[in-house]
């Protein structure tokens, strides 16, 4: 998945040493690579994007179910996420293929015309799918960690570990508890070039997903543009969000595709989204003062359930040391 990950869990019922626990855990997620990394050129969803058919096409069980959500999630933001948004990635260079540079809107009106889920058929019943123009490309990369956090959860649990918590490159499930004690994560500090932790918070059977602008992007004519594109405009992302968390209890992938729909939607639309759809969600914005760019918090009112003690203001400055 082009990330690193980590498993830290309290004992199995089973016996599993660490060593066989770890090499079924690799074997899973060299598994859902060969699914749905558009890096490996004979993965799954890779034969799918360089399939020409307009016919009918199943699917692997796994890819089903992550494209099943993804229609989910674009039908419920009206389209502001979408993974038919391959073709505008590699566009602007954040993909496999393509250079990192500005596109003219020529390009960009004619690769438009590539994006949107309608352009997809799905059928429930036979598992499968039908391109509607044979150019259509799929990009899995705002989804497809999280379902793999969710799948490593699944085998913990087969191997009656019962208290661990899961972490694929910042997207986090979390279960039970560590020593009698919840699981603590860190939100980091939306710094583009250091690692530092902003908040910590101490979560126990939660998923966590969080999507940034802040480090993922290339600078030109002065300008930074972000590796979150709106499926609508074509463009990267120009609004103040810095960066959003997502809170879910059932699913990462759902936490997962919810941070990157409301990277795309913004501080103000975001907000509406997550009120709309009781989402619980801690997003950092910026603002423009006299003294200069600040950056402030806002946090749903579905988090501010989640935890009352921890987030205790719907909206405040950040301040930091």
């Amino acid at each position: 998945m082009g990330t690193r990950y980590t498993v830290k869990y309290i004992g199995s019922k089973l016996n599993e040493t660490r060593g066989q626990v770890q090499k079924k855990i690799d074997h899973l997620l060299v598994d859902i690579n060969q699914e749905m990394s558009t890096y490996i050129p004979d993965s799954e969803i890779s034969q799918l994007n360089k399939n020409q058919s307009v016919d009918w096409i199943k699917l692997s069980p796994r890819l089903f179910t992550v494209l099943a959500t993804a229609k989910l999630v674009s039908d419920l933001s009206n389209g502001a996420f979408d993974v038919t948004i391959g073709p505008l990635v590699n566009l602007w260079g954040f993909g496999p293929d393509g250079e990192r540079e500005v596109p003219n809107k020529a390009e960009i009106d004619r690769t438009k015309q590539l994006v949107g889920f309608g352009h997809l058929q799905m059928d429930i019943d036979s598992q499968s799918i039908k391109k509607i123009h044979p150019d259509i490309y799929i990009d899995l990369s705002a989804i497809a960690k999280g379902y793999g956090v969710d799948l490593i959860g699944q085998l913990l649990i087969q191997l009656e570990i019962r208290n661990y918590m899961v972490d694929i490159g910042g997207e986090v499930k979390t279960k039970g508890l560590k020593n009698g004690e919840p699981w603590q994560i860190g939100i980091e500090k939306p710094d583009p070039i250091a690692r530092t932790i902003h908040k910590i918070l101490e979560i126990s059977d939660m998923n966590v997903a969080t999507s940034g602008g802040y480090r993922n992007f290339f600078e030109s004519g002065g300008e930074k543009f972000s590796h979150t594109i709106d499926p609508q405009t074509g463009y990267p992302v120009e609004h103040r969000l810095v960066s959003v968390t997502v809170f879910d209890p059932e699913s990462c992938m759902a936490a997962d595709a919810l941070a990157t729909t409301l990277m795309v939607l913004g501080p103000e639309s975001g907000m509406e989204f997550v009120q709309k759809n009781d989402v619980a969600a801690y997003f950092i914005y910026g603002v423009q003062k006299s003294s200069g760019a600040k950056l402030r918090e806002a946090v749903s009112p579905k988090l501010k359930f989640f935890y009352p003690d921890t987030f205790v203001e719907t909206r405040s400055e950040i301040v930091y040391n």
